[in-house]
């Protein structure tokens, strides 16, 4: 099989071109023409050059392929009005699902994130709860990610061969933002002077990857797969890292309320002044507050896929990886 793979110079695209090289599969890289691939030199693979903004050039990347997996979905990064937020993430998937279609791609896979999932009140959450409309939380970040999962969904029953897949808060190699790896960096270099509380499932960058390409391979179209770790509570996870990284137990937490009201603050003198983007930004709060503990049931059952290593697992190979990297002060 011939896989292609958008953003497989970030995190979760390596750890799934990972996998694919391990079982032989051709990998195809689809990456921006200024993308740095130094990154990647692990892995055997042919380079083609398109862009999410340019129909065009995904029609062109994706011939000859058997399957396409999108592991580079849009999500905010500096603050912008949501309506251009949201503008880009349509126009995005839209073109992602033009060329899947024009190239006659048998299997596609768009990765997407748990906090398109609304908050069960009781127990696990699972691939099955949906919001009905627009969450009522408007950070572009959750807006985003709704709306292009629901756009996932709906072109699936339109036909197109697509499967959702959903990792949760993942820890692991080739983190180079870095991404959910910022709290291991922040905590490590003491820079982190208090956290939300919350629930969260981590899992590694390598169980993630492999999860994803299950996936791909044996998922059926139109379904959700949480690709799932182990659900701990930010306490918890907090502790670990601290301890890991061998400093003073992070005890301090902040209200959520106080987290949005500093944000804004930060946003609202970005907008006027520019300058660095805020360092509390709102997809940061918007992943946190949103965090709940995971069922991975359905793709234990229906992919076969187990994850191989715990939380301290993730939490260590992030660690060394960071350290190796030069993300943490020595």
């Amino acid at each position: 099989m011939k896989i292609g793979i958008i953003g497989g110079t970030g995190m979760l695209g390596h750890h799934m071109a990972i996998e694919a090289q391990i079982r032989q599969y051709e990998i195809v890289l689809i990456h921006r023409q200024n993308a740095d691939l130094d990154k990647v030199i692990d892995l055997r693979y042919e380079s083609r050059v398109a862009d999410l903004n340019d129909r065009g050039s995904l029609v062109k990347a994706f011939e000859g392929l058997d399957a396409v997996a999108n592991c580079a979905a849009y999500y905010p990064t500096i603050p912008r009005p949501l309506s251009e937020e949201m503008k880009t993430a349509r126009l995005q998937m839209n073109y992602f699902f033009d060329a899947l279609e024009k190239a006659k791609i048998e299997k596609a896979l768009y990765v997407g994130g748990a906090v398109a999932l609304p908050k069960t009140l009781e127990g696990l959450a699972n691939e099955e709860a949906s919001f009905t409309k627009a969450p009522d939380n408007t950070a572009p970040y959750v807006q985003v990610k709704w709306l292009m999962d629901d756009m996932a969904r709906s072109a699936a029953k339109d036909g197109l061969p697509l499967v959702i897949g959903i990792p949760s808060m993942t820890f692991g190699e080739y983190d180079f933002a870095p991404t959910t790896g910022r709290l291991i960096v922040d905590i490590a270099n003491q820079n982190l002077k208090a956290y939300l509380k919350g629930e969260r499932n981590v899992v590694s960058a390598r169980d993630a990857g492999r999860g994803l390409l299950y996936a791909l391979e044996k998922g059926q179209a139109g379904e959700r797969y949480l690709i799932t770790g182990e659900n701990v509570n930010m306490d918890t996870l907090v502790a670990t890292i601290c301890e890991r990284a061998g400093v003073p137990q992070l005890t301090k937490t902040v209200p959520l309320n106080m987290a949005k009201f500093v944000n804004k603050l930060e946003e609202t003198r970005y907008a006027l002044f520019k300058g660095n983007p805020p360092k509390l930004s709102s997809t940061a709060i918007a992943v946190l507050a949103g965090g709940q503990h995971l069922d991975g049931t359905k793709a234990k059952v229906e992919l076969d896929y187990t994850p191989e290593l715990t939380m301290r697992d993730a939490i260590d190979r992030a660690y060394i990886w960071f350290e190796k990297h030069g993300y943490i002060k020595s």
